[in-house]
């Protein structure tokens, strides 16, 4: 079981990210971990949270634009070099990276990253071939 992201799109000013944690706050949702890409005009918020749909039912009704995406958390070593050895496992499988973020909490001694492909099942292939794990969507929620 992927884990599924769900990516707000935003206006980049004053009191719109307020407005989204408003909203998800207000209907009980858990954010797990989150990244921000921003531009002059817009923001993308990308989270993993505690339930997808009532999320984006919540976001919906405070008329926030929001679409749910598959994407995959890996453990890796949390050690240098850990990182480029995985980077390396896509290369030679010619897979791309759409885009990647942290996770914010550690499982153990291993460090998990979020990574959206164009071909996720084709990575989860490749990765899984190179040894590396594959974290659940029980497992990052704890549901």
């Amino acid at each position: 079981m992927n884990v599924t992201q769900l990516s707000v799109f935003m206006e980049n000013k004053p009191g719109h990210l307020q407005g989204v944690l408003k909203a998800l706050a207000d209907a009980n949702i858990n954010i797990i971990t989150l990244t921000i890409a921003e531009t002059s005009d817009f923001g993308i918020l990308r989270m993993i949270v505690s339930d997808v749909e009532k999320a984006k039912k919540a976001l919906g009704d405070a008329r926030f634009t929001s679409s749910a995406t598959e994407v995959l958390a890996v453990e890796l070593d949390d050690s240098p070099g850990s990182l480029l050895r995985a980077i390396e496992a896509f290369s030679k499988k010619g897979l791309n990276i759409e885009y990647m973020y942290a996770f914010t909490e550690k499982r153990g001694d291993r460090a998990v990253m979020i990574f959206r492909f164009d071909d996720i099942e084709a990575a989860k292939k490749a990765l899984t071939q190179e040894g590396y794990q594959i974290v659940k969507k029980i497992d990052i929620i704890g549901q």
